[in-house]
């Protein structure tokens, strides 16, 4: 379940954030514009000075020669990029590898419809239909409990009363929390941060959805699924 983070990797200094696409970024003596690889406020990661990995992009289209993909938060490195949840899930389920799914799908699709919502992964075979929403966490507190949003997220809960509608209808649902740092040893719902989302996620446990948190082993060439960690709604 690896995924090589591949291209041109160059350590950097975080200077600023300018908006949730770019910030400032010291390399070689020289402050670069990056494009910022997830919307959320990652404000206890993204601090002036905190050593950052980015990979230099080569493309005359684009306002940034520059990718911030992972930072340091002390000893721990971590991939904020927004959309390696998918592409684990999505490795994980065709080599069978995460309980509870071992069964083999015909059909792993991205991107599946259901009500007003789309979801991250389908999966499909002659016995079930799951739909898969994955979120990237990249939030851990002083005690090594993982928890999300960072930031309230009305698309987010919408996504959980859709799953649970999708439920009710006989369909599997789950949500995987992937958080991309190794020092998570649980995970809770941010209800500081955004009461509607942990009420949703409560509700979605009581009427039958799935809820999974993985912690994550990265370095600065690879991430990988570690192992299933305990979540307290």
């Amino acid at each position: 379940m690896n995924v090589e983070i591949k291209g041109n990797l160059i350590e950097g200094l975080f200077v600023k954030r300018i908006n949730r696409f770019i910030a400032h970024i010291l390399i070689n003596n020289k402050i670069e514009k990056a494009h910022v690889a997830n919307t959320g406020r990652m404000k206890e990661l993204l601090v002036e000075g905190a050593k950052v990995i980015v990979r230099k992009v080569n493309n005359s289209n684009r306002k940034t020669n520059f990718d911030l993909l992972m930072v340091y938060k002390g000893q721990t490195l971590v991939l904020i990029d927004s959309k390696i949840p998918n592409i684990l899930l999505e490795r994980a389920f065709q080599e069978r590898q995460l309980e509870n799914f071992k069964n083999r799908y015909d059909y792993i699709k991205r991107e599946v419809g259901y009500g007003n919502s789309r979801f991250d992964l389908g999966l499909i075979n002659d016995k079930e239909m799951v739909l898969i929403e994955a979120k990237c966490v990249t939030l851990v507190k002083d005690n090594n409990v993982a928890s999300f949003p960072d930031a309230p997220t009305e698309r987010g809960t919408k996504h959980l009363y859709e799953l649970i509608k999708a439920k009710e209808s006989g369909y599997r649902s789950a949500v995987f929390f992937i958080i991309q740092r190794e020092d998570a040893l649980f995970f809770t719902p941010n209800r500081n941060m955004d009461k509607k989302f942990a009420d949703a996620v409560k509700e979605a446990h009581d009427k039958g959805v799935e809820l999974y948190a993985y912690n994550c082993k990265v370095d600065m060439n690879r991430i990988k699924i570690k192992e299933k960690i305990p979540i307290t709604i």
